[in-house]
């Protein structure tokens, strides 16, 4: 049997922002707050951007410094944080109270209630280079976090989805001098009307279609502070080619990191969990989430950190009245590369 720890009123499972907003907001309620982060460090995805300027109240900031005293605040209210510890079950007990089990069931922490926060990660396609340059920050999954960097700059855009189209127009119409998109297959599978809007942009707005290609390869410059050229492929004839470009953005979907999820709270078929977007209540009564994680979210910082309040301030309903809960369910589209 797994050794039990003691009892909190709230676990928070991820310590990313969702989860740091989550934990303040119950923290300053004087609940007993546990956060369990995975990783080394909290912080998620935002740990890797290094100048965020959409979060409002900061002009600049790199998602370092801004974990850093998000991570202070929570402190300074007495939450706890432990690291290294990966959840892997959740189970509701007879009187009310939830189990996780972390470290496949190395330890078992007690709750009366859950904020899941497992985030997700961008999907990556692993080609040659893209590591590299994503540290360098020349590669980016978010037009909308990064698109300002390249006003006047050639990018290359790689995706085929609603996302992939919606961010090709995005870029090309408010910062780039020219966007070349490229997409494997010969047709996209994006919305019909999504791609009927961006071949109409196209036209006016500098934009270069190539289908199908793909990418094999980023060369970075000698430094290995920035892209040289990106080696693309057309699939159909074999034959490659070399595009001097500023930057890549990558729009082939997002993974949730909820697999261990699956049998315990509603997920859908893409792997996010079914909630409400009102309560962030799951099927699990006394189970909440918030962040990246939750199907229909919005995969901006703002909205994570937004959706942990809401989880935390309706936890305090659930405490006056668990018998209340009612999950909630809704739809999620999903991204194609």
């Amino acid at each position: 049997m797994p050794q039990a720890e003691k009892e909190y009123d709230v676990i928070i499972i991820g310590g990313g922002p969702a989860g740091l907003a989550a934990a303040l907001y119950t923290a300053r309620d004087r609940y007993s707050t546990l956060i369990l982060e995975k990783n080394g460090l909290p912080g998620g995805q935002i740990m890797l951007t290094e100048h965020v300027e959409n979060y409002p109240g900061y002009q600049k900031i790199s998602g370092f410094e801004l974990v850093e005293q998000m991570k202070a605040q929570v402190a300074s209210f007495g939450a706890e944080t432990v690291i290294g510890k990966a959840a892997n079950a959740i189970r509701r007990r007879d009187d009310g109270k939830i189990e996780v089990d972390v470290n496949n069931g190395e330890l078992t922490y007690v709750a009366r209630a859950i904020i899941v926060c497992p985030g997700s990660d961008y999907r990556s396609l692993d080609v040659t280079g893209e590591t590299e340059m994503r540290q360098a920050t020349r590669v980016s999954y978010c037009a909308t976090c990064d698109g300002a960097f390249y006003r006047g700059k050639h990018v290359l855009v790689i995706g085929g989805g609603n996302t992939a189209a919606e961010d090709t127009v995005y870029l090309a119409t408010r910062f780039t001098e020219k966007v070349t998109m490229i997409h494997r297959r010969t047709e996209f599978r994006a919305e019909k009307v999504l791609v009927e809007e961006l071949y109409a942009a196209a036209d006016e707005h500098n934009i270069d279609i190539k289908l199908p290609y793909v990418p094999t390869e980023i060369v970075a410059t000698e430094n290995g502070q920035d892209i040289d050229h990106v080696k693309i492929q057309n699939v159909e004839t074999g034959a490659i080619e070399e595009l001097n470009v500023d930057g890549v953005f990558i729009f082939v979907g997002m993974n949730p990191n909820t697999a261990w999820l699956q049998g315990i709270v509603d997920i859908d078929e893409s792997g996010y969990i079914k909630a409400d977007p009102v309560t962030m209540k799951t099927s699990m009564p006394g189970v909440f989430t918030a962040g990246d994680c939750r199907c229909a979210a919005a995969m901006q910082l703002a909205t994570a950190t937004a959706d942990g309040v809401v989880a935390a301030m309706q936890l305090r309903d659930y405490f006056r009245d668990p018998s209340s809960w009612s999950g909630g369910q809704c739809d999620h589209s999903t991204e194609g590369w």
